[in-house]
């Protein structure tokens, strides 16, 4: 493990005045260490002199003010360090929420969402420990061994030469323990990941282990990860407190050393009584810093490890390129086509591919219908039409221009998506209907609930449209939650709406009039519908198209009955 993480420090940018503000009082901490020494020594001296307490008041109210400058330097080279950390773990954590959204959902799903949590909160959280105490140290322990060696040296050269011969072993006794170390704190890491994602995962899904008594199982499960977390733990701190002893040890007979030939010398008249206090004074202080440093490195590496992990997260590639084309500009979703041409998409990891050579038009205001079963690609493609993913050969356009040329957020400005399990925040419902139209008036907010069918159910509500929703919307039911999903999209000026089994927890009148309103009010709109089975009644006519393994199997409109069978046709 480094000493000092390099791309730690070019992500510290913002931070840089308070890493420069901690190593200047780094650099005053050490001359006053020096002019402590010498003050001590001199009062000393002067008292085994017999010089009264008077002739020693300036003397003493100097080193009063050293003591003092010390103590202030310490402290406002650990604040500014502090408030290094903070810029630090603020923008790390910006970069990383941004940096897994554009990732999206494709990549997002093969991720543990507990882990990536524990790593933007508790993980990055250990950084204080790396940039207020360690970095600092670290200055310490460049500085001040030089700087008492350079000033014992011209006090007593026998001392210095003692002090240079032992002082590396600190050190290489340090890096020894580090590699270790290191070790040690990766396995608690992951551990803590796994932990945090998994209990994640449980809370999730509490209500589904109660339901088939599997809920004690995976308390058991949490159980000994816990255990096995502690215990690693445990190991590393049991590391730390051995390192600790080693180098306080090491420092203490090298200290012990140096007091034992002074001591002789000064028996036998060989230095001077000032001299050897300056000495001694000064010697425990060339060994601490490096001490410290060895206690700091232990409680930094934690928030090293997560550091590096986000690093990890940050170097992964994009899958979208987002690089701006002038034609970009013009594509309008409401006057163009949107076409996918042999387009063919695979899931890391999986032999066949969720799409196979995928060619459809979509027109302007037309409204398809995609069936087909489970894992036969249905998401698959409104992932690609959302640009979550990358197709792996093939193109979609839009009009003339490639979709991969547009910005993401230029795109995905012209679409309205509903997934299979929308997300509503903590805040009013009004808001939670608003987000994807910020400054919304009240009147579009109750109109698009209108057409969801959600405005009843909200209205009997004790603050209407401004009820405050629990995180996830837990306090409505699935349905409900539909509906508010719904008028969100409906709501979002888009021109075309990509709805992912939207009426799959609704009841079949609201599930009529969230298609009557597809036929209506949103006709001008284009829609591409996914669903397991066609619709009983369409609010207007629509292309049906069935996925089949990843290739478009079938071919209709909306004028034929849904239970017909559909001709099997190969698009491409």
């Amino acid at each position: 493990m480094r000493p000092v993480d390099p791309r730690l420090l070019r992500h510290a940018g913002a931070a840089r005045g308070y890493l420069a503000v901690t190593a200047g009082l780094g650099l005053l901490g050490t001359v006053l260490i020096l002019a402590q020494a010498g003050l001590l020594a001199t009062a000393l001296a002067d008292a085994a002199r017999g010089i009264g307490i008077g002739a020693l008041a300036g003397t003493l109210a100097w080193l009063a003010v050293v003591l003092a400058g010390r103590a202030a330097a310490a402290a406002g080279s650990e604040t500014a360090a502090l408030r290094a950390a903070g810029e630090v773990k603020s923008g790390l954590r910006r970069r990383l929420s941004a940096h897994v959204l554009r990732l999206g959902p494709a990549w997002l799903g093969g991720q543990q969402a507990g882990e990536i949590t524990t790593l933007a909160t508790k993980g990055l959280d250990g950084l204080d420990a790396y940039f207020a105490r360690y970095l600092p140290q670290l200055v310490l322990a460049v500085v001040v061994p030089v700087a008492v060696l350079i000033r014992i040296a011209f006090a007593d050269w026998i001392s210095a030469l003692i002090i240079v011969a032992t002082l590396p072993l600190i050190p290489v006794f340090g890096v020894l323990i580090g590699w270790h170390t290191r070790a040690q704190t990766q396995r608690q890491w992951q551990l803590l990941a796994l932990l945090g994602g998994h209990f994640l995962d449980v809370v999730a899904g509490l209500p589904t282990l109660k339901l088939f008594g599997r809920s004690r199982a995976q308390a058991e499960v949490i159980e000994e990860v816990t255990t096995a977390y502690r215990k690693a733990t445990m190991t590393t701190l049991r590391v730390a407190f051995l390192s600790a002893l080693v180098l306080e040890v090491t420092a203490a007979l090298a200290t012990a050393l140096v007091a034992v030939e002074i001591g002789l010398r000064l028996l036998y008249g060989h230095v001077g009584y000032q001299t050897a206090l300056v000495v001694l004074l000064l010697t425990p202080e060339a060994y601490l810093p490096l001490r410290n440093l060895g206690g700091q490195f232990h409680a930094s590496t934690e928030g090293m490890t997560a550091a590096r992990r986000a690093f990890e997260i940050l170097d992964t590639p994009l899958p979208v390129p987002v690089t701006p084309a002038a034609a970009g500009d013009e594509v309008d979703l409401s006057r163009e086509d949107i076409a996918l041409r042999a387009v063919t998409f695979s899931y890391p990891g999986r032999g066949r591919p969720a799409l196979d050579e995928v060619s459809l038009t979509i027109r302007p205001g037309e409204q398809i219908i995609l069936t087909g079963p489970n894992g036969a690609g249905k998401s698959s493609l409104l992932a690609l039409l959302l640009g979550f993913a990358t197709p792996a050969s093939g193109t979609i356009t839009a009009g003339s221009v490639e979709t991969a040329s547009i910005p993401a957020d230029r795109w995905r400005s012209q679409l309205a998506w509903v997934p299979q399990h929308p997300h509503l925040f903590t805040a009013t419902i009004a808001e939670n209907i608003a987000l994807g139209q910020p400054g919304a008036r009240r009147e579009d907010v109750v109109a698009a609930a209108g057409l969801a069918g959600a405005d009843d159910f909200i209205r009997r509500l004790p603050r209407g449209y401004d009820t405050v929703l629990a995180e996830g919307g837990r306090s409505l039911s699935a349905g409900q939650r539909q509906k508010l999903a719904l008028a969100r999209a409906f709501l979002r000026d888009a021109p075309v709406l990509l709805l992912d089994e939207p009426t799959a927890h609704l009841d079949p009148a609201s599930a009529d009039r969230v298609l009557a309103a597809l036929g209506g009010p949103l006709a001008d709109r284009t829609v591409i519908l996914v669903t397991h089975r066609p619709p009983a009644q369409l609010g207007r006519p629509a292309r049906m198209l069935t996925l089949d393994h990843g290739r478009l199997a079938g071919l209709g409109d909306g004028s034929e009955a849904p239970a017909r069978a559909l001709t099997e046709v190969r698009i491409g």
